[in-house]
């Protein structure tokens, strides 16, 4: 005995243009929620702070690949974007593989949801890594010389 199915709905028929018409409406009526994520302002050196804190998380963690590239050189900030100079293309797809967790630490960390990062691969480029505390201590002063006010009046001091 043969078997005989109820044949299904045309693609050229009505019931098929009303049925497409009945879910095209379905979608439309759902509006996506619009949430508003924070932007506060923050400054270079709170930037690089956060920047240094997720690098050394990093490390800790035995990604120190990573955390190397992360100090390779100091980021640039402009407005809410962050470029990162690296040495070539292998480290740049390096760095892209960590670049969400990067981004979510600064912008839950810094209340920006406007962060982003640029990478730049500058093939002639020199290392500029800070080796101690001294050298990292002397590019903050670079950035902002009232942390020699904090430092002295705090009695603060290097651990070289």
């Amino acid at each position: 005995m043969p078997n005989i199915t109820k044949p299904g709905v045309s693609a050229f028929s009505l019931s098929s243009i009303r049925k497409k018409k009945e879910l095209e409406a379905a979608n439309k009526s759902y509006v996506k929620p619009t949430t508003h994520l924070p932007t506060e302002d923050f400054t270079e050196t709170e930037m690089l702070l956060q920047w240094n804190k997720y690098a050394q998380r990093l490390g800790e963690k035995g990604f120190k690949i990573m955390e190397s590239l992360l100090l390779i050189n100091d980021p640039v900030l402009n407005g809410t974007s962050i470029s990162i100079e690296l040495p070539n293309e292998g480290s740049k797809l390096d760095f892209e593989k960590e670049l969400n967790g990067l981004l979510g630490h600064l912008r839950g960390h810094l209340h920006n949801h406007d962060i982003t990062i640029n990478i730049i691969v500058n093939e002639s480029f020199e290392f500029k890594r800070s080796l101690n505390d001294q050298d990292r201590y002397n590019r903050l002063l670079e950035i902002n010389p009232n942390i020699e006010l904090l430092r002295t009046t705090f009695g603060l001091d290097l651990h070289t």
